[in-house]
């Protein structure tokens, strides 16, 4: 027996998120239904990011278990033959057994866009959250400043959320602008449900002028849903990249 890593793009426009569920089709499910065929016994992925639906991804990372004989770096091409268009495999590689990607210490890049301009335009609609009001990306940025850091992220997490702990890291969390497209990149530690979208949409209150940076750290410091602003749509954010501290590979 021996676990594999695969990395895993995937458009999220058409499943019902990662993890499998009853009430439509997933990545998950997709994945352990063609594993499963092509290596001839039963498959379960195990994801490190399960991602909301709608949500696309470039580098999320899922492991099996497998007593197969095709190469570990061979199972990417043969799988990827399998798959539907929407979702590759990047990289498949062997890790150690006892390897789990959400329980080893790893960074988490998430990526939101947001397209800014007087009309749509019809390519971005599935990978973008359009936004005709101008913004100042220069007031997100301060805002998103104080956000940096090891904090109490409650007001940034959906309710109904159960988690231990609402503290979380953020090493990094940027606005930039190129030209009508303004990208979100963030990462962390970890991310609470719908932490991302709520930051970008409180972010956004910010942009259109409705309060000024500063008023985000006092948003942080209330610990309250009610504080923050809207969450963003899912189709703009892109889970960009999980890099492992101790990753065996």
């Amino acid at each position: 027996m021996k676990r594999i890593k695969l990395t895993v793009a995937y458009d999220g426009t058409n499943y019902c998120g990662w993890q499998v569920q009853d009430n439509g089709i997933t990545v998950e499910a997709v994945l352990n239904r063609h594993l499963s065929e092509l290596l001839g016994e039963p498959i379960r992925v195990t994801g490190a990011s399960r991602t909301d639906s709608g949500v696309h991804a470039m580098g999320n990372v899922a492991v099996f278990d497998t007593v197969t004989r095709i190469p570990p770096e061979k199972i990417s091409y043969a799988l990827n033959t399998r798959l539907p268009e929407d979702i590759r495999i990047q990289h498949s590689c062997e890790v150690a057994a006892d390897f789990h990607p959400r329980r080893c210490v790893s960074r988490k890049t998430y990526e939101y866009r947001i397209l800014n301009r007087t009309f749509e335009l019809p390519t971005e609609r599935l990978y973008a959250y359009f936004v005709h009001r101008p913004l100042n990306e220069q007031n997100m940025q301060k805002a998103a400043e104080f956000l940096v850091g090891e904090h109490d992220f409650k007001s940034f997490c959906s309710a109904g959320s159960q988690v231990e702990s609402t503290v979380r890291t953020v090493y990094s969390l940027d606005v930039k602008r190129e030209g009508d497209l303004i990208r979100v990149c963030v990462t962390g530690n970890g991310f609470l449900y719908n932490m991302v979208r709520i930051i970008v949409g409180t972010l956004l209150s910010v942009g259109y002028g409705m309060y000024p940076p500063v008023h985000v750290k006092e948003i942080l410091e209330a610990r309250d849903r009610g504080q923050a602003g809207p969450k963003a749509p899912a189709w703009g954010l892109f889970l960009k990249e999980i890099r492992f501290e101790e990753e065996a590979v």
